[in-house]
């Protein structure tokens, strides 16, 4: 069964309980003979306290139960500790503070504390399920559309993402929608991947930007002729070199129905740390100088990687229209960059 991790780790002080287990019988001691009114009642049962179970939840959820790690942590101050997974036929002794949940599968998770006297605390009880096998990679199919490269991605599973790379290392980035579109001359080469609901990924597929049958497109100098980039995608990349004198200016198209939801440097390549960028809500850039006419503008450089300019743009002003870009380098140092644009369905 598979299903992503993010890497974060939650607690999972879950209160359902049986009811309390063991303890010392009541009962009464003799009655003294010097002091017969005042008889003696022993303790009843000893109630302890129910320790703190957490995993690493890895899936795409951190609410699901589903993890590609057994390993589980058990918090119980000063008392010992047990866990039982065939729902208390049989208990384990736990040492430590963690114990390892081995097999795929789904498992149900019994702990609970315990003292030298036997006395038991109630069972903390937990469902969920172990998958370690990473999915099968990603199937591209790539198009040349207008002057943009298209990367269709088939052969992901229900419930998995899929992500980028511009790195075989990474970071990776995740992608949205049936696939990539590129465009641009910068890159040479695009890693992607899927990634489970487990939080497995796959092995990663190295594509050629630059092979025969893609399109290494030098994006338009001129902003009343911007290039374009084509529809149907939901996750852009607009990458290549400039210099001074030589802007890039690429538009799009946000559909009915769905908003521009990032605008993120991705990749930046340059002696010279400061760049410039602007983006003009219009089919062409004639803002020219005037930045009450821009969306946004500002430079750009390596402290900005992974930083959505979008950030403090009003909803309503990413909604359908078309969307232009500038980027230029007003130095004398080739700078290589790739911007990512992200679209989505409005809620």
């Amino acid at each position: 069964m598979k299903h992503h991790i993010s890497r974060s780790v939650m607690s999972l002080a879950l209160a359902s309980f049986l009811g309390a287990c063991g303890g010392s019988g009541p009962g009464t001691e003799p009655v003294a003979e010097s002091s017969p009114q005042t008889p003696t009642v022993a303790p009843g049962p000893v109630t302890l306290s129910p320790p703190v179970l957490s995993f690493t939840d890895t899936g795409l959820s951190v609410t699901d139960g589903i993890t590609r790690i057994g390993m589980w942590r058990v918090d119980a101050p000063s008392l010992d500790w047990e866990f039982s997974l065939d729902q208390g036929a049989t208990w384990t002794r736990g040492n430590g503070s963690n114990f390892e949940v081995t097999g795929d599968g789904a498992k149900m998770i019994w702990v609970r504390t315990r003292d030298h006297l036997g006395n038991t605390s109630d069972i903390v009880k937990v469902n969920c399920v172990l998958d370690t096998m990473p999915p099968a990679a990603v199937t591209i199919t790539p198009q040349v559309e207008g002057v943009t490269n298209t990367l269709k991605l088939s052969g992901i599973e229900m419930g998995a993402r899929w992500e980028y790379a511009l790195d075989p290392k990474g970071p990776w980035l995740t992608g949205n929608g049936i696939g990539l579109g590129t465009l641009g001359n910068g890159l040479a080469s695009v890693w992607l991947r899927q990634v489970d609901v487990a939080g497995n990924p796959s092995e990663s597929q190295i594509f050629d930007l630059k092979n025969q049958n893609m399109l290494a497109h030098e994006a338009s100098g001129n902003p009343l002729q911007p290039s374009v980039l084509t529809q149907g995608f939901q996750t852009y990349l607009i990458h290549g070199v400039v210099v001074r004198g030589d802007a890039d200016y690429v538009r799009w198209e946000i559909p009915k129905g769905q908003q521009l939801v990032s605008v993120k440097l991705v990749q930046y390549v340059s002696e010279d740390a400061i760049s410039f960028y602007a983006l003009q809500a219009n089919r062409v850039f004639d803002a020219g100088v005037d930045t009450s006419r821009m969306l946004v503008y500002g430079h750009m450089g390596p402290s900005d990687l992974g930083r959505n300019v979008l950030a403090n743009v009003a909803k309503p002003q990413l909604g359908e229209g078309f969307m232009t870009l500038w980027f230029q380098q007003t130095g004398t140092q080739n700078t290589q960059y790739a911007i990512e644009v992200v679209l989505a369905p409005t809620n």
